[in-house]
């Protein structure tokens, strides 16, 4: 046991000390596999959530979420999340609600040590990603939404410890109406990103599980490879669909999640990210240097 608390202080030191910036997570990080939880006696949950965060030009991020889950058996299991997101920086404060994530969860029936199941569903955006502050145009680092409804699928494999997570996001009707343009705004920190349309993610994670010998404590150290599957685009003045250069390519995240469970069932959650790896352009405003977040889980 001692082993392992001292892998868990070792990575907080890398988080730590790491000055990547560029967390990508468009809602994929945030859906996998609902293996674990079918095990529960009790079948609806609600979570609340709290997380704050860096990103580009100092901007300063406290960002929320509510979701409600459900399991209906053995291999069925439903999830809703609402999102949203407050935005402080040189341009001002800005927060609104973000989006709507509606999945469903199926786990085949199976016998060993390897257990699969299988995630699909739909990001649902509640603005156009065109949030001003006295009517000025803003970048998307301060939009609390991508303006998108988007497809996500995933397939995640249990094997006893470890939990793999294979993702895609596909944004499908883009209705971003986002107006800012750099070369007006007076600062170089964010590109162009007027009318912005955003390409698809994939996503590939790995999860280990650490739990006490009393089943009070857990630690889940992750890693999140995300690549983004092509440049993203904007348009010009002139009406001209342009892209953006650089924004396309992968992303190396590093989570660290600590828990601990009371007798109920229920739990607490703390997690620190930061990337280690990152895209050379990021404008869809989802760059974090690191991010830090409290979540609370009831079980009834």
């Amino acid at each position: 046991m001692k082993i392992k608390f001292l892998i868990v202080l070792a990575l907080l030191s890398v988080f730590n000390l790491s000055k990547a910036q560029g967390c990508s997570d468009a809602g994929i990080c945030s859906i996998g596999s609902a293996v674990n939880e079918t095990d529960k006696k009790k079948s609806n949950s609600i979570e609340f959530a709290t997380i704050v965060g860096k990103g580009d030009a100092d901007v300063k991020y406290v960002s929320g979420y509510i979701g409600y889950n459900r399991i209906f058996n053995e291999k069925w299991s439903a999830n809703a999340k609402v999102t949203s997101s407050y935005a402080n920086g040189s341009f001002g404060s800005r927060g609104s609600v973000g989006d709507a994530f509606l999945t469903a969860n199926y786990r085949p029936v199976m016998k060993g040590s390897y257990q699969w199941s299988f995630t699909s569903g739909v990001k649902i955006p509640f603005n156009q990603s065109n949030l001003k502050i006295n009517d000025h145009p803003l970048p998307m680092d301060y939009q609390s939404s991508l303006g998108t409804f988007d497809f996500l699928g995933s397939v995640n494999l249990n094997y006893k410890n470890w939990d793999f997570n294979y993702a895609v996001q596909l944004p499908v009707i883009d209705i971003n109406a986002n107006s800012y343009f750099s070369e007006y705004s007076g600062t170089a920190d964010f590109v162009t990103t007027n009318l912005f349309e955003r390409k698809p993610d994939m996503l590939l994670r790995g999860t280990y599980t650490i739990t006490t010998s009393n089943h009070k404590f857990s630690f889940k150290p992750n890693l999140l490879l995300i690549y983004h599957l092509g440049e993203d685009t904007y348009e010009d003045i002139y009406g001209q669909r342009k892209n953006i250069a650089g924004s396309e390519g992968l992303t190396v995240n590093g989570n660290l999640i600590a828990g601990y469970h009371f007798p109920s069932g229920s739990s607490i959650e703390v997690s620190v990210a930061t990337p280690f790896v990152v895209r050379e352009v990021r404008p869809d405003g989802l760059t974090r240097a690191w991010t830090a977040g409290l979540s609370y889980k009831m079980w009834f």
